[in-house]
């Protein structure tokens, strides 16, 4: 007798069990059946029929199981985040709106040179290449020995023309003075005939002087013919770089033209990278960047 009822009551539990249970689907297909005994934010803790217990994620859930799950009050809050609306419960996508942008006109032929006249920049760029042109003529002017107003004028007039005929003529050397003409032993007739007797005899002693004197001529290196450098002014005028004269500097003297001035140089103080000292007749000691050497001139002495 103990035994049916115990049999009876077993039974009814189980129906009661069943009654509350619930079936859970899972995104895989499986199912569960059993009996929710807690929830928080990870999941829930299922009962089984079986009398075990596991516990299952919310992402795992199918649509449909979350869904019956949010007929609960108490778990609607914690699923909601994982049921996907359906279509007519999504907002409305909004409208792209394309506002008219205002374009600027084109030319309908455009040039290059109109467009650098007609704008600011294009303005700008020209100034600057004619600033550039008139350097290039300045320097060709100092290169080639020619005068640096004549130069400038004909490039301002004629840019960029100006400067290449100027380059391509032949440097302009300066014509020898007029004593040395005066004196020179192929003067003419008439000028021999003008000349005082004391004028005569100078020029007769000067034909008299030795042969090594007779052949002695200015030595002129010029910018655009030589580079004026330390190894240059090393090489060529070491004699001018000792305290006593030696070599050159016994029988020329130096005379240099710069970009400010001429002076004449009696000794080569000293000699830089870029620059060079000279101790000159009229200043002293002056600093002359190789940049600013135009010509060195070496005159012969005069006995």
């Amino acid at each position: 007798m103990r035994k049916l009822i115990f049999i009876l009551c077993l039974w009814l539990g189980l129906m009661a069990l069943a009654a509350n249970a619930d079936t859970l689907t899972l995104t895989d297909g499986a199912s569960f059946t059993g009996e929710v005994i807690k929830f928080d934010d990870n999941g829930l803790q299922l009962r089984v029929a079986e009398g075990g217990y596991t516990n299952l994620p919310w992402g795992r859930f199918s649509q449909e199981s979350l869904q019956q799950l949010a007929q609960n009050p108490k778990i609607k809050n914690l699923v909601d985040p994982f049921i996907e609306p359906t279509e007519s419960q999504r907002p409305p996508k909004p409208e792209i709106k394309v506002d008219k942008v205002t374009r600027m006109e084109r030319p309908a032929n455009p040039s290059v040179l109109g467009g650098l006249v007609k704008s600011p920049l294009g303005l700008f760029i020209l100034l600057v290449l004619y600033a550039a042109n008139l350097y290039a003529g300045f320097e060709v002017a100092v290169v080639r020995s020619r005068p640096i107003p004549q130069v400038l004028g004909i490039s301002a007039v004629l840019p960029v023309i100006g400067p290449i005929i100027f380059l391509a003529l032949p440097m302009k050397l300066e014509a020898p003075p007029e004593e040395e003409i005066a004196f020179a032993p192929g003067g003419t007739a008439a000028a021999a005939a003008q000349r005082s007797p004391e004028e005569i005899q100078i020029a007769e002693a000067s034909w008299k002087q030795p042969e090594e004197e007779k052949k002695l001529q200015p030595q002129i290196y010029a910018r655009g013919k030589f580079t004026f450098n330390k190894r240059f002014m090393e090489t060529k005028f070491a004699g001018f770089a000792g305290v006593t004269p030696a070599g050159d500097a016994k029988t020329f003297t130096m005379e240099v033209k710069t970009l400010q001035a001429t002076f004449t140089v009696e000794r080569l103080a000293q000699i830089g990278a870029t620059d060079v000292i000279f101790e000159t007749v009229q200043r002293g000691q002056v600093t002359v960047p190789f940049g600013d050497i135009q010509e060195i001139r070496l005159n012969p002495k005069t006995s």
